[in-house]
Parts: structure tokens; sequence; C-alpha cells
């Protein structure tokens, strides 16, 4: 199949790509993160896995420009931790599958789907639900099984790794003093 790999950031694209591709997939990937912040964070993600795609050869399509406020509309009111992530998943699937299908892929999938941190379930209802309504499948696997590779590979290839999901609200639970019940 012709997959297009919607893409988070360059470790968690190591497996993923290593999987799809022994399966015989052609990959093209697709960054779209408007979640992610600061901007500094961003540019450090994009380039580390335009660095990753281009050492591997894999094809990579960068959504243009930073849409931080598309992801700050969508989220606002629902910034609790499990429904920020399902509106950050439906944002960036939904876009992806829009992408997939008009681009020409025979379906599309998610590297959210290899770190055991993120809501699996919701990642994959997301990219089910999007799948529907763009008319083009939604690939699933379960990629967490290679996390510890993709981990152990980035760390010796001395790539830029990430210490939170890229959202504001993430940063700031990760550094914010916890209320104690």
């Amino acid at each position: 199949m012709r997959l297009l790999l919607h893409v988070c950031c360059g470790p968690c694209s190591i497996y993923p790509v290593k999987s799809l591709r022994e399966q015989g997939h052609a990959l093209t990937a697709w960054f779209y993160n408007p979640n992610i912040h600061p901007y500094t964070e961003y540019g450090k993600r994009r380039d580390t896995f335009l660095e990753y795609a281009q050492k591997v050869a894999l094809p990579a399509i960068i959504e243009e420009g930073y849409h931080l406020e598309d992801f700050l509309r969508k989220v606002h009111g629902r910034e609790e931790e499990g429904e920020r992530c399902r509106v950050c998943y439906e944002l960036r699937l939904e876009s992806a599958a829009q992408a997939a299908r008009s681009g020409g892929f025979d379906a599309f999938t998610t590297t959210l789907l290899v770190s055991p941190r993120q809501k699996h379930d919701l990642i994959r209802e997301a990219g089910e639900r999007a799948a529907q309504a763009a008319g083009i499948p939604f690939y699933y696997e379960d990629f967490r099984p290679g996390y510890a590779q993709a981990v152990r590979i980035s760390k010796e290839e001395s790539m830029y790794r990430q210490q939170y999901c890229g959202c504001i609200y993430s940063e700031r639970d990760r550094y914010m003093p916890r209320k104690k019940d």
C-alpha cells in the first residue's frame, strides 16, 4: 500500500518506518503538529525529523506554517488531559486523512501509535473517525512493541529527544508542582 505516515517527531518515526517498510508498504511522511509549543520546540522536532527522513530516504511533506492557534482554538475549554489529548489527536488525524485522500494514498497512519505514553485507544478512535469522514482507510498497527528499540536507536544517533508531548498544557504539567491529595 501507499501509506501517508503522520509523524510527530524523529525518534517516534524510527520503528513505524522500519516495520511498515518491512511489510512492503511505500511510505511518505507527513509532519503536521500544531500542538507543539513553543515554536523553538516545534523547530527542533521538525528539523530532527527531517534529518532522519533524509538519512533513511523517506519522502517527507512538511505542512507549511506554524498552526498553534488552530490547536488552541480547538482545545479551549477542554484543557483536562484526556479531553485535550482527544482533541489534539482528532485535529492531527483529520488533517492527515484529508492529506492522504488528496494525495492519492491508499491509507494513512501515525507514529503516535508507538509511544506507551500516548493514549492509544483515543488515537485509534480518532484515526477511525477521521478515516470515515474523509473516505480513506486508517491503517492501524500497534507499534508499541518497537518503542524501546526506537529509544535505543535515537540515543545512539544522538537525535533530539523531547521531554513532553509538545503542548503547552503538558509542558505546564511537567513543571508545575502537583497538589497532594
